[in-house]
């Protein structure tokens, strides 16, 4: 998944302030909730974007945990010992430069709006002043990415933020199809579209596109089996699909 170039470029670069104030390498900011569905606005290196798509996908990471319990998150020593709550996530982050990640949720009363993801290629957490620096920071992308919500009525409204916050909606449309073959709940018919990316070294986006083309079809496991034990019953795509 590509990350959609600076946010309200020209006025506003919500990733750069985070690498300019603080002693991190990378950084994410991604936007959720209502009917903005989930979407990466900026990020700025490919391992930033990647870590964000790989705990997407996954469906666990530190990105999570912020998310439940509406806390930072910070992990020392992200290439260590695997964490218990996100073993397949750090099997897949491993040997990357990703030495430490500190998560910031994006919150407002109850509302929650995204995530700031954070990654640092030496290993080490972040001092009490630059945790209330990151905090601040946050609050700052909060109230900004807040008002480009609240402004937008019409695709044209805003070229640049528009199109982020459709990126990750065909994942949504997608799960709705997954929902009506499989009979499955829509959080079960996310599951199945993560588990069969995870399976095939694909995204969850590239999954998402093959269902909304036709090309795959995913079908509830045998036996009334849960959704998770199923697999894909219908592929066309020729023999580049991997196996």
């Amino acid at each position: 998944m590509d990350a959609v170039p600076g946010l309200g470029a020209g006025e506003e670069d919500l990733c750069g302030p985070y690498l300019e104030k603080l002693p991190v390498t990378g950084a994410t900011v991604s936007l959720f909730g209502g009917a903005t569905a989930e979407t990466l606005v900026c990020a700025t290196d490919a391992l930033a974007a990647r870590l964000d798509e790989l705990q997407f996908s996954l469906g666990e990471g530190p990105r999570w945990r912020a998310v439940r319990t509406r806390l930072p998150v910070l992990v020392p020593d992200a290439q260590g010992v695997a964490h218990p709550d996100w073993p397949t996530f750090h099997k897949a982050m491993t040997g990357s430069e990703a030495a430490a990640l500190f998560v910031f949720p994006l919150t407002l009363g109850a509302a929650d709006l995204g995530v700031v993801e954070l990654y640092h290629s030496v290993p080490g957490t972040l001092s009490r002043s630059h945790q209330a620096k990151a905090a601040m920071l946050a609050s700052q992308t909060m109230w900004h990415l807040l008002r480009k919500i609240l402004t937008i009525t019409s695709p044209d409204t805003d070229p640049v933020l528009e199109p982020a916050l459709m990126s990750r909606r065909e994942i949504h449309q997608a799960t709705g199809m997954v929902l009506a073959q499989s009979g499955a709940t829509a959080a079960d018919s996310l599951l199945l579209m993560r588990a069969h990316a995870f399976a095939h070294d694909l995204t969850l986006g590239e999954t998402a596109d093959a269902v909304l083309e036709g090309r795959l079809t995913l079908k509830a496991g045998r036996n009334g089996g849960p959704p998770w034990q199923a697999a894909a019953v219908k592929y066309r795509h020729g023999d580049d699909y991997p196996r």
